[in-house]
């Protein structure tokens, strides 16, 4: 038999009114706080309530000026044609045949890859980290990337216009071509699925036949691996102090061959363009 529960002391319904009416005095004072600053914002009184509605009323005259442009108005009717033949071509899509064994594909594959993805995720984000601090050390080529890209993108535009202006005129001919291969086409498919089916049944035989010894080799190749792996890293390490010697050597010739390349270049320099304020010498002979 359930048990009835005990009524709440006097002290716990004391507790929980005393609760209540601290959190509706600070509930009040939260209200009368925002009431004060929105008062004291738009009040007309000190200037600043009156200018706050100025800055308000221009705003929204300049906002109601653009919009109303022809420009403006042509950008929101290409804006919403855009739209309405992305949703007119998606749409059909969405419901189609050929998107069920998509989505399942997508399922399927992302199923399979979750774990992969678990399993890299330390490795993304030590490399995704690594890039960013190139990037950050290469900033200063950044701009001089974007300048090139934009030089690029702009010398690659009349091209573009100029395909896209004669594929235009020559759609009919273009049409003409579809037509043909289509009608071309069209009856080798069906000996291609039959010579698809037998390359994959050839394959997944071949495959079957292969991966055993493949097997064999990759674990005869793992044990090689890791018996020679001592001799691998004392390798490593031979070649790492090596660097490290001739390291200050490189340096040295490095600054040596940059000292020799700056004075050649001031003396071609000199040599090329000579100031113009070396003196003119007059030789004066006696006769």
């Amino acid at each position: 038999m359930a048990t009835i529960p005990s009524l709440p002391s006097r002290d716990e319904v004391l507790r929980m009114a005393r609760s209540t009416t601290d959190i509706t005095g600070q509930l009040l004072d939260t209200a009368g706080n925002i009431t004060r600053i929105a008062i004291n914002t738009l009040d007309p009184r000190d200037g600043s309530g009156a200018e706050a509605l100025r800055v308000l009323r221009e705003t929204t005259a300049e906002l109601a000026e653009a919009s109303a442009s022809p420009q403006a108005q042509e950008a929101f009717y290409r804006i919403v044609d855009t739209l309405t033949r992305l949703g007119t071509t998606g749409a059909p899509l969405a419901v189609h045949p050929v998107s069920a064994p998509a989505q399942a594909l997508l399922t399927v594959l992302g199923d399979s890859l979750l774990p992969v993805l678990d399993a890299v995720e330390p490795a993304v984000e030590e490399f995704t980290t690594a890039l960013g601090d190139l990037v950050e050390a290469a900033s200063p080529l950044l701009p001089a990337a974007a300048g090139v890209a934009a030089g690029v993108l702009l010398a690659l535009t009349p091209l573009i216009r100029a395909l896209a202006d004669t594929l235009a005129d020559a759609s009919p001919e273009l049409r003409r071509v579809a037509e043909a291969l289509t009608a071309a086409l069209a009856p080798l498919l069906p000996f291609q699925v039959a010579l698809a089916q037998r390359a994959a049944s050839a394959g997944g035989n071949i495959l079957r036949a292969t991966l055993p010894p493949l097997a064999d080799l990759t674990e005869a190749a793992a044990a090689t691996t890791k018996a020679t792996a001592p001799m691998l890293v004392a390798g490593e390490e031979l070649l790492l102090s090596a660097l490290e010697r001739v390291q200050p050597t490189l340096l040295a010739a490095t600054s040596r061959a940059g000292r020799v390349a700056r004075a050649t270049a001031v003396r071609v320099t000199a040599a090329v363009s000579p100031s113009a304020d070396q003196g003119v010498v007059v030789a004066v002979s006696t006769t």
